[in-house]
């Protein structure tokens, strides 16, 4: 009796095509590329542990305390859930006890011990964002290193019963010590008693990692459909919170929330069920993984609330606006739409992920533009700059109406300064170009109001038709390596612009100018962005 469901065989085919699509995109790391990225974690909380001995002696602390205290790092985000790549950053949180302050040890201390290193370049203190942190390449990759203190004598290992931990903090006037640990359970709120609000948002994501992990019915096929998801919202140019949309957290959750409620599922079924859900989802109500562990108060904030598993009232940060309420919808229907063949032979997996095609979508663009004098700093201030695009966003609705918010980052190589350009489309078909004028004003104060310590650039706005985008850009996959999952594009050269790349220290991949070339060299060349 046939029960209306697909055959096995026929689910398991098209999971087996995907994933073959998964190692064609570089999604998969190679075992070098892990085996890599554990000896920098390994190395990390070697450092570290040395960093808050030495603060412990500047201390003067007793020399039993010093031998026993210690901190540790814990890796989180996509090398956290394991789904990074191959070309993936290091999201890796030090914990350190209640003596190592943020401000002088942290920034101080550790930041010279890590400038220190060979292995390590390009240190830099990022100390005005949401989660302060210290970024920094070690051995070729990027790591976010952001500190949470406890206030524990020395970082706890093993999960002793709260009694037993009750009992150890009595003895030892307020401050635990166990230098035997091996892990800290970040999830006991023991351990999260009395700590300050930066810690508890630099704790935010290894918290909601370690909750996803628990959480999930099958960890690997949660991180296939998270690689898969990911893949798709970047193609489909939905991925990125500081431009309005979905970033690494929000996607984490939306794939273990379709986990759950599919636990013997396919991959193939469970990408098919991804956008089912969310086709549908009657937002604003909250995305909740634990609803009857934890209860929300108040109202869910934004257009499309998250709610983090590991905590009461917690949402995650959401920069959603009516404009990428509107895009976000949009993808999620037409992946709902393409998906409804997807067990058909003739079902192609590309089409889910083919590049969102802008130039012919959109009439007119706002074209941002960031430039600096020189290379140092700049992309410090480039960051700076992206974290104020919410405020700049919503003007652009109020006076243009809705826009999309391109996340891909291009240059105009033949400028001789550093720089970076953005183009979001407009759906209006007339346009105002000269309102463009109090935008580009209210956008300027919005981000010189904040507190930015570094050298800062020169800001422009201008509205552009699609006919007036660069023509030197095109996209080009024929010389992808495998390994790389980052857009490769072609750039031609004007004939009066006969210069070669100077790539920048600070953004990787990233032409800032143009040095001078003969004509014979000026041919194309790829460029990665």
């Amino acid at each position: 009796m046939s029960t209306g469901l697909p055959p096995p065989e026929t689910q398991e085919a098209c999971s087996v095509s995907l994933r073959q699509l998964m190692v064609n995109e570089g999604l998969i790391p190679s075992p070098e590329d892990d085996e890599k990225r554990r000896i920098i974690i390994l190395i990390l909380q070697r450092i570290v542990v040395r960093w808050v001995r030495i603060i412990a002696w500047k201390r003067r602390l007793p020399q039993h305390h010093i031998d026993a205290t210690n901190a540790t790092i814990i890796p989180y985000g996509s090398y956290g859930l394991g789904v990074h790549g191959s070309d993936s950053d290091i999201d890796a949180l030090c914990i350190g006890p209640f003596f190592a302050t943020i401000s002088e040890d942290f920034f101080i201390d550790l930041r010279d011990l890590l400038k220190s290193r060979t292995e390590v370049s390009e240190v830099h203190c990022v100390k005005d964002a949401k989660v302060p942190l210290i970024r920094f390449k070690f051995d070729g990759i990027l790591v976010d290193l952001p500190y949470a203190q406890l206030r524990l004598l020395s970082i706890p290992n093993v999960r002793f019963s709260t009694t037993l931990l009750s009992y150890i903090v009595q003895t030892l006037n307020g401050f635990l010590t166990a230098s035997v640990f091996q892990n800290v359970d970040v999830l006991n709120p023991f351990f999260l008693r009395g700590i300050d609000e930066t810690s508890w948002r630099s704790l935010s994501g290894v918290r909601a990692n370690q909750c996803i992990l628990q959480i999930v019915p099958s960890v690997e096929l949660f991180q296939s459909l998270l690689r898969c998801v990911k893949l798709w919202a970047k193609r489909r140019g939905v991925y990125g919170n500081l431009n309005g949309f979905f970033g690494g957290v929000h996607m984490a959750i939306l794939a273990a929330f379709v986990c759950g409620y599919n636990p013997n599922a396919t991959l193939s079924s469970l990408v098919d069920s991804f956008f089912n859900t969310f086709a549908y989802w009657q937002w604003p109500t909250p995305v909740v993984l634990l609803r009857d562990a934890y209860a929300a108060t108040g109202s869910p904030p934004g257009f499309m609330p998250i709610q983090l598993p590991c905590g009461g009232s917690q949402y995650c940060n959401s920069n959603v606006t009516r404009s990428t309420y509107c895009k976000i919808m949009s993808e999620f229907i037409r992946g709902h739409h393409l998906m409804k063949g997807y067990l058909k032979p003739s079902f192609n997996w590309k089409s889910l992920f083919e590049p969102y095609p802008y130039a012919t979508t959109y009439a007119w663009f706002v074209k941002i533009h960031l430039s600096a004098s020189n290379q140092e700093g700049f992309s410090d201030w480039v960051g700076w700059v992206k974290s104020r695009f919410r405020s700049l966003l919503i003007k652009i609705e109020e006076v243009f109406g809705l826009c999309d918010p391109n996340p891909k980052e291009y240059l105009e190589a033949c400028e001789k300064q550093p720089n970076i350009v953005f183009y979001w489309g407009l759906h209006l078909r007339n346009i105002n170009v000269s309102d463009i004028e109090s935008v580009e004003k209210d956008f300027l104060k919005n981000v010189n109001r904040g507190s930015f310590q570094g050298a800062v650039g020169i800001i422009k706005l201008s509205v552009v038709q699609a006919s007036h985008l660069p023509k030197n850009v095109e996209c080009d996959r024929s010389n992808r390596s495998k390994k790389v999952t980052r857009t490769c594009w072609r750039i031609r050269e004007d004939k009066q612009c006969n210069n070669t790349r100077g790539y920048s220290r600070h953004l990787p991949g990233y032409v800032v100018g143009c040095e001078k070339m003969n004509n014979r060299e000026a041919g194309s060349t790829d460029v990665k962005c």
